[in-house]
């Protein structure tokens, strides 16, 4: 008779990997670089505007009528919190840009309240980016960026701007808010890209 039974493994690992210097956290913090602006979803539109200027719109309705997407993915914060397994509902870049010229490479993502956060294009798309509006089953409230916020998850949360109001395409990079006063302009968590020159 064996001393181990064939139905044994050993133990499963229960260790995450965090992005370096990133801890864990449960709860799920409020962060924000001003006050939190208050958006009845009967006056939110979403805008996406092209290098050009054709400017391609949709109000609350229309955005919920579009496919949804219930994607759960991992939250990592510039400030070292991580939160992992969160469950959002939202519309896809990619059904947004479904049809539209897109003439630049670079975004300028605008927020309600005045946010700007500066991205590759190439970065919203690819199954990579939602307007998300649920999170974990409720509407998404104010203090997480409700009605509607963008979600791009592979970059810190600075870059997943709260309130969205837009996109501009644009064929040379800027900085949006956080980028101007140091901040990197990519964001990599899993190269710890938090400030210039990081």
């Amino acid at each position: 008779m064996g001393i181990v039974s064939r139905g044994f493994h050993g133990r499963r690992s229960t260790e995450v990997t965090l992005p370096p210097g990133q801890y864990l956290v449960h709860d799920f913090p409020v962060l924000s670089a001003g006050p939190t602006p208050r958006v009845p979803p009967e006056i939110w539109s979403f805008t996406i505007t092209t290098a050009e200027g054709a400017r391609h719109r949709w109000s609350w309705q229309e955005l919920l009528d579009l496919p949804s997407e219930r994607p759960t993915v991992d939250l990592h914060c510039v400030t070292k919190w991580s939160k992992l397994g969160t469950e959002w509902e939202g519309v896809s870049l990619d059904t947004l840009f479904a049809g539209i010229d897109r003439d630049g490479d670079y975004a300028m993502v605008h927020s309600f309240g005045g946010y700007t956060t500066n991205l590759p294009l190439e970065d919203l798309l690819d199954g990579q980016a939602w307007i998300a509006y649920r999170y974990d089953g409720e509407d998404l409230p104010a203090e997480h960026g409700g009605p509607a916020r963008l979600l791009v998850p592979h970059l810190y949360l600075w870059k997943s701007a709260k309130w969205v109001a837009g996109i501009q395409l644009m064929s040379t990079d800027e900085l949006g808010f956080w980028e101007t006063i140091g901040y990197h302009e990519y964001g990599d968590p899993w190269r710890e890209q938090r400030y210039q020159g990081d």
